[in-house]
């Protein structure tokens, strides 16, 4: 890892990758993305202030926690004339987020679920599977490719049908289909 003098306030793409641990294609990335930013050198080089380490660790820790960069850059928008977050900003803005990585704890942790169940039943049939057509609400639409058809998004499952895969909670488990 290359070492940065004292004297020197900017430093290039390839120490501040070093020192970041993020990859000089992912750093270019952020930039044309806006969540950072760089002068030009005569010589066209890329140089930036020693607190975009920290601008950058805060990207990366954002990421880390399952963050898209549309919500990153809002956040680094939302500070004071686009300065560097510290630690403050960093417990305002995580807490944020809390909702939102509560809510997709919860639809992995119901994807994992179905899934299990799914495997379980053994069916694993297209038309009844709770993961790739949940109630086969698409099967109510009509034959064919639906979703490629561009008709009307599914319907919410009866509430007739199991959550593993699509069967009845009563009655007889419907036969599988037959090749046309």
């Amino acid at each position: 890892m290359a070492r940065i003098p004292g004297e020197h306030r900017e430093l290039t793409v390839g120490q501040l990758s070093g020192r970041s641990g993020a990859a000089v294609s992912a750093l270019r990335y952020y930039e044309a993305q806006g969540l950072i930013r760089s002068r030009r050198t005569t010589g066209n080089q890329r140089r930036y202030t020693r607190d975009t380490l920290r601008r950058v660790a805060f990207i990366r820790a954002s990421q880390r926690v399952g963050m898209p960069l549309a919500a990153i850059r809002e956040a680094l928008d939302g500070l004071p004339e686009g300065r560097t977050p510290d630690r403050s900003d960093w417990a305002r803005l995580s807490a944020g987020w809390r909702a939102e990585l509560d809510a997709r704890i919860d639809r992995l942790t119901a994807l994992r679920d179905s899934l299990d169940d799914c495997i379980g039943c053994g069916c694993l049939s297209l038309d009844r599977c709770a993961l790739s057509n949940p109630g086969d609400a698409l099967g109510d639409q009509g034959p064919g490719a639906r979703r490629l058809l561009g008709t009307e998004p599914p319907r919410p499952a009866p509430a007739t049908r199991s959550r593993a895969c699509g069967r009845p909670t009563d009655g007889p488990t419907p036969a599988a289909p037959t090749a046309r």
